[in-house]
């Protein structure tokens, strides 16, 4: 309480065109379960012919870390995203015979941490599309109170949008969650150098609708962290679907974290922010992606505002709270 006081006195100061709202939750996390933590070293390992692990995966940080990150930043709520799904990444060779019980093991860890931590955190429970145990993992949750939704990341899980197969498995995925009213968070940009358009389009057509009004939280704006062409492409796709039925998609949020970096082109944030215009600020939500995010507190007072948005559309964007995101 007093880091937040602290952070609503430092915000007080700056002159008021440049007060900054604080955020009060942010809706995309991660804190590896000590199950994760113990497997990295050899998923890393594996991983090297893809260029390796960002080092603060393999970072020893815990919820207490997390929880001081969010008090120096004045942030009230987190939703932390189980990683349990890299126990089945493709991308570990060998595979582990274990896979499956590392990711139980991994999102029982993350909603007893939801349940623990006084309303603080929320917990979405890892989910890999692609193998037998997804549907049943989904059940496993149903009707669960500490749990907020699933999380889907389709590049460490090898989903392949344009392989038929991949989207029914996902198709599948989406109807379940929606029938155990479990919230969706997916990580919808997979391994294809050439990711774009046409990937969302297929995504809105074939797997979205399964979601009915179930809400679903796309990751990164539709990326997978940095802002590039491959980015703007996609959520380019999301605002033309959103330009020809306006309405349609009051169930679909992006979220924005990690998006834009120091070294991001000036130009690229300015497509960004007439994407986000397009589409509707209220479908955007304050994210970060900690710990790949860095000091959470920097994070939120320096790095966001660079982003060239108005002082008001700032105050609506800081201030979104999702519906599932909700005390």
């Amino acid at each position: 309480m007093a880091a937040l006081v602290l952070a609503l006195a430092a915000c007080s100061a700056l002159p008021a065109r440049d007060r900054l709202v604080p955020v009060r939750v942010d809706h995309h996390v991660h804190v590896n379960s000590p199950a994760i933590r113990d497997f990295l070293p050899v998923y890393c390992k594996s991983v090297e012919r893809y260029g390796g692990c960002d080092p603060a995966i393999t970072a020893p940080l815990t919820p207490d870390d997390l929880l001081r990150a969010m008090d120096r930043a004045g942030v009230r709520r987190a939703l932390v995203m189980s990683t349990g799904y890299l126990a089945e990444s493709p991308m570990m060779v060998p595979q582990r015979a274990d896979a499956a019980a590392l990711l139980r093991a991994a999102n029982d860890w993350t909603v007893n941490l939801a349940r623990e931590s006084g309303g603080r955190l929320g917990a979405f429970v890892a989910i890999d599309p692609l193998r037998p145990d997804a549907l049943p993992e989904i059940m496993r949750w149903r009707g669960n109170p500490a749990v907020t939704g699933i999380k889907l990341h389709l590049t460490a899980s090898g989903v392949n949008l344009r392989r038929d197969r991949d989207v029914a498995a996902l198709k599948a995925v989406f109807h379940a969650a929606a029938d155990a009213r479990l919230a969706i968070m997916i990580h919808l940009r997979p391994a294809s150098m050439d990711y774009g358009a046409r990937d969302v389009q297929r995504f809105l057509a074939d797997v979205l609708p399964a979601a009915g009004d179930t809400p679903v939280q796309i990751a990164h704006a539709g990326g997978w962290g940095g802002l590039d062409q491959a980015t703007l492409s996609a959520l380019g796709a999301f605002a033309d679907a959103f330009d020809r039925h306006p309405g349609k998609f009051r169930h679909v949020w992006f979220d924005l974290a990690d998006v834009w970096r120091d070294d991001s082109r000036p130009a690229d944030k300015q497509a960004l922010v007439a994407l986000i215009r397009r589409i509707g600020l209220r479908h955007f939500l304050p994210a970060s992606d900690w710990p790949f995010s860095g000091d959470l507190a920097d994070y939120y007072s320096r790095r966001y505002p660079e982003l060239p948005l108005t002082a008001a559309e700032w105050k609506i964007l800081r201030s979104q709270v999702a519906p599932y995101a909700k005390r």
